[in-house]
């Protein structure tokens, strides 16, 4: 029964590859996302550099494939359980597990040369399985500061925490926690990091706001 774990897994990171900033960029502005403004192949830059209607396609996008593969991930695993006694096979697991896959895809994607975006669309699919309250709760931070910082970058790193903490608080399963912290800290992780230089260049004044055509 490991086979379709791995399976899946694999499905997941794959489908994680497919990174829509990149391919929305080239449709709609032919050029490739990662050569412009700043660099990075997501939501925000795309909405800054080609304008709403790629940025809001690859945000949808980005986060369906977060729930596709997490969804994937639980039902796979639902079916492995009823099959074995391995007390990894947990529904909630391969959720996380598969989240954490396509998560990874989409950082580093390799279709696009290893170079994708932060995972925060990503995420919100992810987590829209994992824990739904908490990413409601995850979004709503988001737009609250959004809306009073104007740094996209605040709000993504600040909405990261939030749903770390919420979803091991709002959990859907009694299966032992240690997993599901392990891999919601990692998911958490994989966001604040790639927002280092963000944080960067928030210290230092740099940082654009929404508005900006800057960085992203």
């Amino acid at each position: 029964m490991i086979i379709y774990a791995v399976l899946v897994v694999i499905f997941s990171y794959l489908i994680g590859s497919v990174n829509f900033a990149v391919i929305f960029s080239k449709v709609f502005m032919k050029k490739d996302v990662r050569n412009i403004g700043s660099g990075n192949a997501g939501t925000t830059n795309i909405m800054r550099n080609g304008g709403f209607v790629p940025g809001a396609l690859t945000f949808l996008c980005d986060a369906l494939k977060g729930f596709v593969a997490s969804f994937a991930g639980k039902v796979v695993f639902d079916y492995i359980l009823g099959n074995t006694d391995a007390a990894w096979a947990l529904p909630i697991y391969g959720a996380y597990i598969c989240g954490l896959a396509c998560m990874l895809g989409h950082v580093f994607p390799v279709f696009f040369r290893f170079k994708g975006g932060k995972g925060v669309a990503t995420s919100v699919g992810i987590f829209a399985v994992c824990s739904p309250v908490a990413i409601v709760l995850g979004l709503t931070v988001f737009a609250i500061v959004t809306l009073t910082s104007k740094y996209v970058s605040v709000a993504s790193v600040t909405a990261a925490v939030t749903v770390v903490v919420c979803s091991l608080i709002f959990r859907v399963s009694d299966a032992p926690i240690i997993p599901e912290i392990v891999m919601s800290v990692a998911m958490g992780l994989i966001v604040i990091l790639k927002h280092i230089e963000n944080i960067k260049r928030i210290i230092a004044g740099t940082e654009s706001k929404i508005g900006d055509k800057k960085n992203g």
